[in-house]
């Protein structure tokens, strides 16, 4: 009997990695200066901006 070689699995934190990575949200320059500036406009917190946005915090500060 004649075995087809299989392909060695990816070990699981690879294939979630991979995952994670062709899901993430990609801004455009014109999209960070937006959220940028309503942060610097100060009418809601930051903290409330990157809920309303979806992003993390550290990144707005690191956008800005």
């Amino acid at each position: 009997m004649k075995q087809n070689p299989r392909p060695a699995k990816e070990p699981a934190e690879q294939v979630v990695k991979e995952i994670r990575r062709a899901t993430r949200k990609h801004y455009s320059a014109e999209e960070k200066i937006r959220i940028v500036l309503e942060g610097l406009r100060g009418e809601d917190s930051i903290a409330e901006l990157c809920r309303r946005e979806r992003i993390p915090p550290n990144v707005d500060y690191r956008w800005s």
